[in-house]
């Protein structure tokens, strides 16, 4: 089944989800159900309170009234018809009163006994699918239309496949995906944390989690510096007229921190993207052809007033720190500066052992309304990106309508150790920035002309890759990452200092380690360390003071590592470096 027919179909079982819940509560008001990645959901105004012990009684009807979903049968009706139909639903009047007051055709769907409003997109019937390739999941609380003014609904997620066999397959990922969640291993390892008087969404970096920020930092830095970067650093707050100029006011206003002061008189916000500051580092001295191309690099952080509903772990925050870069070049020089952001997206994500797959992301024609910069710019810009791709011979897909909206890009797609994919990296064109700040160089023939202005993400959020990180590896860390790299475990206190020393010398060649010197027997210790996810673990009895060889227990490996006592420091340096 291909993915339109696939999204036809949960969007189908939809209809039948609220088919389902009307018979057993037929006072409930329905609002919308469409499909999304993996299932489909519905949101209901619900007369009574429902928990999720109530799902299997809703599938439980959903499989009884599934063979009466033979057809989908559309009637297009007037607006007075269709209010006439929905008269007790304040939801569907707002809906119908909206679209047409903009001139949509209204339609109506029936199903057996079942009429909804909708645009359509269904599958021809349901009757012929498996009663056994959906399965409700749970529910969740959504705010009408996603405005948290408006009445608060219950939400019923569901997910839902062409077959049985791939759905038992998807639950068997979301099992796993329980077990790995970045959220509990973050706090069983210590590596974040949040606080209620920090505020929702603004995460603690333990020194743990600060190592492995500071890892992730440096080796994104070893593969970029060889393609001519520079590093930049800019405050963390702007007067609100950068961004009016760069357009990001009006399209983000409502996720903007407003900043007051009481010695000025102008309007501050924290930043909520880094891209203006740096068009106007840019714009600070005068550019020649010979400078170009200039190649900004920063790490740093960027604020976003998300709603607290939304906030989840390390994947939704209101603090992301980007690993930001933005280049400004001529028109010509475009192709090999994506070439090489191209190249280093896909070395540092083969580090991690996650394939990529890639989107070229175009704009939506039918709604210019959208975006920054006439029709021209954004076709040359597509053109220029479409070219790139086929040169380098990687197939992509096409989604329109998933441009940013100053510009296309090539969004990079990384599928983690369990399947799932996450958009982390991209590449991005803008030719309107440069223009809204009136950016210029001197050609060659000493005429002013506009440079084009690329922006590129590798890891994407530091916050959002370490949770993706930390599920891939179910907490596991290669040695090269992991904030500890050596547990040493003594048999008794005899030993210890024979260890403190070891310890000594680890971290003077740079290695992490520590060491568990307590009273508990040798083998709770290593259970200890393995709990930990330490990759490696050494115990220090008489054979090792003795100048014996070092048995490394390795976690997740059943056979020990065994390492001559005067190569220790060299094999662990090794382990210790960027992979590639």
């Amino acid at each position: 089944m291909n993915q339109e027919s696939l999204e036809h179909l949960r969007h189908s079982l939809a209809h039948l989800l609220a088919a389902a819940v009307m018979e057993l509560w037929p006072d409930t008001k329905r609002t919308i159900g469409p499909a999304i990645e993996d299932g489909f959901y519905y949101d209901f105004a619900f007369t009574k309170t429902i928990s999720e012990e109530d799902l299997p009684k809703i599938e439980e009807k959903m499989r009884e009234l599934l063979p009466t979903f033979s057809s989908f049968e559309r009637e297009e009706v007037t607006a007075d018809e269709a209010r006439a139909v929905f008269k007790d639903n304040k939801y569907k009047i707002e809906l119908i009163d909206e679209f047409s007051k903009d001139g949509q055709t209204l339609t109506l769907y029936r199903s057996g006994a079942y009429v909804d409003l909708c645009r359509g997109g269904h599958a021809d019937s349901l009757a012929h699918i498996d009663p056994q390739s959906f399965k409700l999941t749970k529910l969740a609380g959504a705010y009408w239309r996603g405005d948290e003014k408006n009445d608060q609904l219950t939400r019923i997620y569901a997910v839902a496949f062409a077959t049985k066999e791939e759905l038992a397959a998807h639950v068997a990922m979301l099992e796993e995906a329980k077990k790995r969640d970045h959220r509990k291993l973050g706090a069983e390892l210590g590596l974040f944390a949040f606080s209620p008087l920090v505020g929702s969404g603004l995460p603690l970096f333990t020194p743990k989690g600060t190592t492995m920020r500071r890892l992730l930092d440096e080796f994104v830095w070893s593969l970029m510096k060889p393609y001519g970067y520079e590093r930049v650093h800019i405050p963390h707050l702007a007067k609100s007229d950068l961004y009016k100029t760069s357009g990001h006011w009006d399209k983000f206003a409502d996720d903007i921190f407003h900043v007051s002061s009481k010695k000025s008189d102008d309007a501050f916000v924290l930043k909520p993207m880094n891209c203006p500051h740096h068009t106007q580092i840019f714009a600070s001295e005068p550019r020649s052809y010979r400078d170009l191309p200039v190649r900004f690099s920063e790490v740093t952080t960027v604020y976003r007033d998300e709603n607290t509903g939304q906030l989840a772990g390390l994947t939704r925050v209101r603090s992301i720190t980007q690993d930001d870069a933005h280049l400004f070049c001529a028109l010509e020089q475009v192709k090999d500066e994506a070439r090489g952001i191209y190249e280093i997206i896909t070395k540092f994500y083969q580090a991690f052992g996650m394939p990529l797959s890639v989107r070229l992301s175009v704009n939506d024609p039918e709604h210019p309304e959208k975006y920054l910069g006439g029709a021209d710019v954004w076709q040359s810009a597509v053109g220029t990106l479409k070219e790139l791709l086929e040169q380098i011979g990687v197939s992509y897909e096409l989604g329109v309508g998933e441009a940013a909206f100053y510009g296309p890009k090539i969004d990079f797609m990384a599928t983690d150790a369990i399947g799932r994919t996450w958009q982390l990296a991209t590449i991005q064109l803008d030719f309107n920035q440069p223009e809204r700040f009136e950016l210029e160089y001197t050609a060659q023939d000493g005429t002013k002309k506009r440079p084009v202005m690329i922006h590129r993400a590798i890891s994407g959020s530091l916050e959002r890759f370490m949770a993706v990180l930390i599920e891939h590896y179910a907490g596991a860390f290669p040695f090269w990452l992991a904030p500890v790299q050596i547990r040493l475990a003594t048999v008794s206190s005899d030993f210890v200092p024979f260890a403190e020393k070891l310890l000594s010398g680890l971290g003077e060649a740079g290695i992490r380690a520590d060491l568990d010197d307590s009273d508990e027997k040798v083998g709770k210790k290593v259970r200890n360390a393995a709990t930990s996810k330490i990759p490696w673990t050494i115990v220090i009895g008489a054979k090792e003071v003795e100048g014996g060889e070092f048995k490394v227990n390795v976690f997740g490996q059943e056979e020990d590592l065994t390492i001559a006592q005067a190569d220790l420091l060299a094999t662990a340096k090794q382990q210790s470096q960027f992979p590639g």
